[in-house]
């Protein structure tokens, strides 16, 4: 099945939001991987959860959006700077990824 969302405006705010770190065509670079392959296993609600809520801090899906004593254990290891920097940003407050989340999906699951 079709996934929703338009190819094509899923394809313009990648290039706006999210090629300089992932590459034009979400290939990967230095500073990000591959995200061609990582969609291959994600349907459109994992895809969800990740781009918005979740940072790529190694927590499980399932604890990335609740307040798990592991998960707050991290944000204090993070203010503290006892750990690495936070690899992507959630982009819950952008306005146009938010809009536009079911539009990404649709482009690279294409």
């Amino acid at each position: 099945a079709k996934p929703p969302g338009s190819v094509y405006t899923g394809w313009r705010v990648f290039q706006e939001r999210c090629a300089g770190c992932h590459g034009e065509a979400a290939t990967g670079t230095a500073k990000a991987p591959n995200l061609l392959e990582r969609v291959q296993t994600l349907g459109p609600r994992s895809f969800v959860s990740r781009v918005l809520y979740r940072y790529d801090w190694g927590i499980p899906a399932s604890q990335a959006g609740s307040e798990s004593a592991a998960r707050e254990a991290l944000v204090e290891e993070i203010l503290q700077r006892r750990q690495g920097a936070i690899q992507m940003p959630a982009w819950q407050g952008e306005p146009r990824v938010q809009a536009h989340i079911a539009d990404l999906y649709a482009w690279l699951s294409a």
